[in-house]
């Protein structure tokens, strides 16, 4: 057997989208899992090192292609304002990983055969 041959791996990256884009991907659910660390979008997004609008729009845009809100605006008081994670966030985090774990779980298989 030829020990120089080269060791190739298929990787993967998981997407859920919508008919008209990009819904979820590791980002997305990154920014969901520090708005529910910080309890803002503020927080969340200087968490990742990402501007406020961009994080922003990320929000908006997943808020608009779910069925129902992801994350929802607390609306200043005392403390301030902020945001929080709805159940519906939390479903799509746990769903997002599920998938991303069966789907890994296949390419590992799939590693065992690659023959280039």
């Amino acid at each position: 057997m030829d020990t120089s041959r080269k060791q190739y791996k298929v990787n993967v990256r998981v997407w859920i989208t919508e008919a008209d884009g990009h819904f979820l991907g590791l980002g997305r659910v990154r920014l969901l899992e520090n708005i529910r660390k910080t309890g803002s979008i503020t927080g969340a997004a200087k968490e990742m090192k990402m501007s406020y609008r961009q994080a922003w729009q990320m929000v908006e845009d997943m808020n608009k292609r779910s069925a129902t809100p992801m994350v929802e605006k607390i609306l200043g008081g005392k403390g301030g304002g902020g945001a929080k994670i709805t159940a519906a966030g939390e479903h799509a985090i746990g769903e997002y990983y599920r998938i991303e774990t069966l789907i890994n779980q296949f390419a590992d298989e799939l590693n065992k055969e690659v023959k280039l």
